[in-house]
């Protein structure tokens, strides 16, 4: 089996609960969306073909069990629900950064999914499928990613209405870099007593925010 492939590197986890930790990235190629603040551009058209073999050879060059399976959008491609399968029977620790408009029904219920839920200011607010928070499993984490204070706004109201019954520490509200000031959400959370997490892009406060491969 194959798979489209951007790039495949080691670095530390940026986001999610396991932020900083070291982690193995699988960035596949393609995405559905058109985000206003999408930082990955490239993830669109750079491709390299790469069979199973190939891929499992490279992540398991690093000596690391954390993977991250990323995009563009990976549940685009067929192949990507196999070589999640396979990583877990090979004992590694699968995440799955997805932008939460594609199912997740049939996702090994090992793969900790990290979902996107999108904001107005991403363009992009409709594409959520509303199903998958039936699928969503204790172990998964959901994702708002905050321009604006109409986003912040959208989200609490979200969180409020269709997911406050999930534990609020897998729920993270992250600021676009360079569009809101941190302080200004983080002040935000805490006046509404909102119990959710805020999260910063770690690797784009550890290296300069343009680097890839990290």
């Amino acid at each position: 089996m194959q798979l489209d492939v951007c790039e495949i590197f080691l670095s530390l986890q940026g986001e999610s609960t396991y932020t900083g930790l070291p982690s193995v990235f699988v960035r596949l190629s393609g995405c559905n969306l058109n985000c206003s603040y999408c930082d990955t551009l490239y993830a669109r058209d750079e491709s390299f073909t790469m069979d199973f073999n190939y891929i499992f050879k490279k992540i398991e060059s690093f000596n690391c069990r954390l993977v991250e399976i990323t995009g563009g959008e990976p549940l685009l491609q067929d192949n990507t629900k196999a070589l999640i399968n396979e990583l877990i029977v090979r004992d590694f620790l699968v995440l799955l950064e997805t932008n939460g408009s594609l199912p997740i029904k049939n996702i090994h219920p090992q793969c900790i999914k990290i979902v996107d839920i999108k904001c107005p200011s991403s363009k992009e607010s409709k594409s959520f499928a509303m199903e998958n928070l039936k699928f969503l499993t204790d172990q998964d984490e959901l994702k708002f990613v905050i321009g604006t204070r109409e986003d912040y706004c959208f989200a609490k109201s979200f969180v409020l209405k269709k997911i406050l019954n999930r534990d609020m520490t897998k729920i993270h509200f992250s600021p676009v870099f360079d569009k809101i000031k941190p302080d200004t959400l983080a002040s935000w959370i805490i006046d509404d007593r909102l119990p959710v997490r805020m999260s910063m892009q770690a690797h784009k406060i550890i290296w300069d925010k343009d680097k890839r491969g990290v």
